[in-house]
């Protein structure tokens, strides 16, 4: 019981008491918090080179795991005693190996091409090989440039045939990159120079990236008729997040790049776009940080949510869940009470810095203003066999600095959060609407 209690504290969803040990809401939830609260690289501001590092959690993931069916008094959690979706304790604590945000970006978009996707599995691969130390990686890592290039002749016809038609231009001049870009990276590894493996790396797969987005033609499904006058995403955008550090000598400021899928979560990701377009954000500060989630959004006031100056009243969106295998997201309703505790989501809490809306624990369409970035720690919540999978709105990743949100804390401040591309992609922008 002793590690059961110690692991409390580090509740994403009882915002303003330590009420449920795995949720994040609201002001009174995990879901909203309490009032007390272009692809260029972008640098972190360090008094003296040091960089900050998540939390560890791991301590408490095995008590976790094991308590939580017999955890009681806990209301978010009564539907999951009943019918507990849980797996083997083995699978809980393994998890899928995808980690990294750009990789759950690339597997999210709306495609379906083998050819492509048989070049761009190698290529991620190399990550898992660099975790073997020294230049014996390199062995590995020139396994997996074999393996892509090869694919790569094999599959370019087919790959060009699955571009969207007024991109098969771009996308065959991606390609010829892509393919210099390895015959780059397999001379560098023959030269034994394992430091300049993973920048390479990261440029051919944001070849492979920048294809796989040429592939979707237009938007691949129609938004439910009740929500389709609302602010909507209909594709990717980026925003770059800076974040003013209070009361820490190895850290001034901070922007982090956040990458925003309008294709899986268009009206979730519609309606933050919108509020960053209003500069709703800018100079808020940050509200909670609890070792799980770093979460903002709570206005000044009595309103938890954004209030509409056309309407006055709260603007608030549905729950949004894409299940994988599924051509539009799911609406109003978590997986768990739609009885499908096996699906997987199509952007699941897998990273750390994965971006999610907070709303009212027992309403599931309360979301308004107020957003959390999760610490992810794998044994505490392993993709899709925890309790923010398929109850949470996610809609994007921290791409650039994620490691640098462990050091955020209560009462640093959101300076600003601009969008630097994707704003053809919002239609229906209210922030346009004079008032």
């Amino acid at each position: 019981m002793v590690a059961i209690i110690s692991c409390n504290s580090y509740s994403p969803l009882a915002a303003s008491k330590w009420i449920n040990p795995t949720l994040p809401t609201k002001a009174s939830t995990f879901l909203t918090t309490p009032k007390y609260n272009s692809h260029k690289h972008v640098q972190c501001q360090l008094q003296n080179g040091q960089k900050g590092r998540p939390f560890s959690l791991k301590e408490c993931a095995i008590s976790i795991i094991l308590a939580a069916e017999l955890i009681t008094g806990i209301p978010s959690l009564d539907a999951y005693a009943a019918n507990p979706p849980l797996p083997d304790l083995s699978v809980l604590i393994s998890g899928p190996p995808i980690k990294d945000p750009g990789a759950l970006l690339r597997y999210a978009l709306p495609i379906n091409n083998k050819a492509v996707r048989e070049v761009q599995k190698p290529l991620e691969d190399i990550s898992e090989s660099l975790k073997i130390a020294g230049v014996k990686a390199l062995d590995s890592v020139e396994r997996n440039v074999r393996q892509a290039s090869r694919a790569l002749k094999q599959g370019k016809t087919l790959i060009i045939s699955g571009l969207a038609e007024a991109k098969k231009d771009r996308g065959a001049e991606l390609l010829d990159k892509l393919e210099v870009g390895m015959e780059e990276l397999q001379r560098t590894v023959e030269d034994r120079n394992r430091d300049a493996v993973a920048p390479k790396q990261k440029e051919l797969l944001q070849y492979i990236g920048d294809v796989e987005e040429d592939m979707v033609d237009g938007f691949p499904y129609e938004v439910p008729e009740e929500y389709k006058n609302m602010p909507l995403l209909k594709g990717r955008a980026a925003v770059d997040m800076k974040v003013k550090v209070k009361d820490n000598p190895n850290l001034e400021e901070c922007v982090f790049r956040i990458v925003l899928d309008g294709y899986n979560a268009p009206v979730t990701a519609g309606n933050f776009v919108d509020l960053v377009q209003r500069h709703f954000y800018d100079g808020m500060e940050i509200q909670r940080v609890d070792g799980f989630v770093v979460q903002t959004g709570d206005p000044d006031g009595p309103a938890e949510g954004f209030i509409d100056p056309s309407t006055e009243k709260t603007r608030t969106i549905p729950l949004e869940i894409m299940v994988d295998g599924e051509k539009a997201p799911v609406y109003e309703a978590t997986l768990e009470e739609l009885g499908l505790y096996k699906a997987q989501t199509k952007l699941p809490f897998n990273a750390f810095g994965t971006m999610a809306m907070a709303r009212e624990e027992f309403e599931n369409n309360s979301a308004s203003s107020q957003i959390f970035w999760l610490l992810k720690e794998s044994e505490l919540t392993p993709s899709n066999a925890n309790i923010l999978d398929g109850r949470y709105a996610v809609f994007g990743y921290v791409t650039e600095n994620e490691d640098f949100l462990a050091d955020v804390k209560v009462g640093d401040v959101i300076e600003s959060i601009k969008l630097v591309s994707g704003l053809d992609n919002l239609v229906n922008p209210s922030y346009k609407i004079a008032g």
